[in-house]
């Protein structure tokens, strides 16, 4: 063996033993609660390598595995419904009366919106009664939980690793409590912000709040591509920022029908 070819070995060696050992260091996910407590354990060394502070880590230490949330990530059966099934599912002409009423009776907080993010109030209270029935129901899993269940989970990791990560570093901050509240893919807030969002969109406010709530959902829209004046029916301009907001079809067109309908368009 040359010199060179020899020197070309060591390095390909020492490259495969580094990556390697890269491998080793990254939480494993599982598809069970028995391997939480060491995926927990691994996902704390990664989080304090990326600098997350000690009051996340502790609260990462104090989840829980949470169960109902994987039963829930599996079984979400409404988002394959037809339009007109899960617009009845859901509650679809209760949402408009009841929405209609709180375009009046929030009429200065949708003005102050709508002139500081152009959106109007229909798409935002189509939302919020859909999210949340005006903030009757926020859910009651403990939040950070839910997310790293669902971080470790194998079946989208990467996406709900993202979430954790901005969930430790709002519980940094002291944005968020540790043992916050929310539904069962860790939604927070009269809208159900995931904490990526709060993070990039929820402008420091108090997501229980409906008006720090709608004013994020604004801003989320706005970021999203939002134009003011513009009509968000699809095929019209500003329903890509719906589809942002929520990926299931029925979904997305039933909140601009409802938005439509609370606006006045019909």
């Amino acid at each position: 063996m040359t010199r060179a070819v020899q020197i070309n070995s060591i390095a390909a060696a020492a490259l495969v033993a580094l990556l390697g050992a890269g491998e080793a260091m990254a939480a494993q996910c599982g598809n069970g609660p028995g391997g939480f407590e060491s995926w927990k354990q691994q996902f704390a060394n990664e989080a304090r390598a990326q600098g997350v502070g000690g009051a996340g880590i502790a609260a990462l230490m104090n989840t829980h595995y949470n169960a109902p949330t994987i039963s829930a990530d599996r079984g979400q059966k409404s988002f394959h419904l037809s339009l007109d099934a899960f617009m009845a599912k859901r509650g679809g002409s209760i949402i408009v009366s009841r929405g209609r009423a709180m375009k009046q009776s929030h009429a200065a907080l949708f003005n102050s919106i709508e002139q500081r993010y152009g959106v109007p109030p229909g798409p935002l209270i189509a939302i919020w009664g859909m999210e949340t029935g005006f903030g009757a129901a926020h859910g009651n899993q403990h939040a950070l939980s839910a997310v790293a269940t669902l971080a470790y989970d194998c079946r989208r990791p990467e996406y709900f690793t993202d979430q954790l990560y901005a969930a430790l570093t709002l519980i940094d901050r002291g944005t968020l409590s540790a043992n916050a509240r929310g539904s069962m893919h860790g939604e927070i807030g009269q809208t159900q912000f995931l904490p990526k969002n709060i993070l990039h969109y929820g402008n420091g406010g108090n997501l229980d709040n409906a008006g720090d709530a709608l004013m994020a959902t604004a801003n989320f829209l706005k970021a999203h591509g939002w134009r003011a004046g513009a009509g968000y029916q699809p095929g019209e301009p500003n329903f890509a920022a719906i589809q942002a907001w929520n990926a299931a079809e029925v979904y997305e067109r039933a909140i601009a029908i409802i938005g439509k309908r609370i606006d006045g368009g019909e």
